[in-house]
């Protein structure tokens, strides 16, 4: 028998480091260094996240400085910026660019809530989809003679645990963010 219940919190466990790092991108009115990496950007031929190929700075509460190694990559980089949905509108001033962060108006936090509520539907649908290749291997080793009936149902009942306490955590981490979003 393999040890399922691992393998499906560890799977579990890195889906839900990726939701929470998509949320950290998406700013709640003050500038963070990881505001922008989400956003790719077209270099070398390939599209590269932008902390590899730029230092990202806070200088203040309102204002990013992004560092681009390159010099090349400047326009690159600020068109990324620029057409990404994160409504700014960056300002090259030679190697670096200068990314106003601007006050979040009422429509745009709803914009944001949006975002955050996609991020959330997809991470649960990572979820269960990481259930449902969980619960299809445990029927095949049942199918196999490996495990028991009564194995595959407390073994499934296991998984159903696991995974309703982190679709609640997922939604514990959403509201967290809306409220966030909406207070500032």
């Amino acid at each position: 028998m393999t040890d399922f219940k691992k393998n499906l919190k560890q799977k579990i466990d890195n889906s839900l480091n990726s939701y929470k790092h998509n949320l950290s991108s998406i700013r709640a009115g003050r500038a963070s260094a990881s505001f922008l990496d989400q956003i790719k950007v077209d270099v070398y031929g390939s599209f590269m996240p932008i902390n590899q190929i730029a230092n990202v700075n806070v200088q203040d509460s309102s204002m990013l400085n992004v560092q681009v190694w390159d010099r090349n990559n400047v326009a690159a980089v600020e068109k990324a910026i620029r057409i990404s949905d994160l409504g700014l509108n960056p300002s090259a001033e030679g190697d670096s660019i200068r990314v106003p962060i601007p006050k979040l108006s009422e429509e745009r936090r709803l914009e944001l809530v949006k975002i955050c509520a996609n991020y959330t539907e997809q991470s649960k649908i990572s979820v269960r989809n990481i259930r449902r290749d969980i619960l299809d291997g445990l029927k095949k080793e049942q199918k196999n003679s490996e495990i028991s009936e009564d194995e595959l149902k407390s073994y499934s009942n296991d998984v159903q645990k696991i995974v309703d306490e982190s679709v609640k955590s997922i939604d514990a981490l959403f509201l967290d963010k809306k409220e966030e979003i909406l207070s500032v």
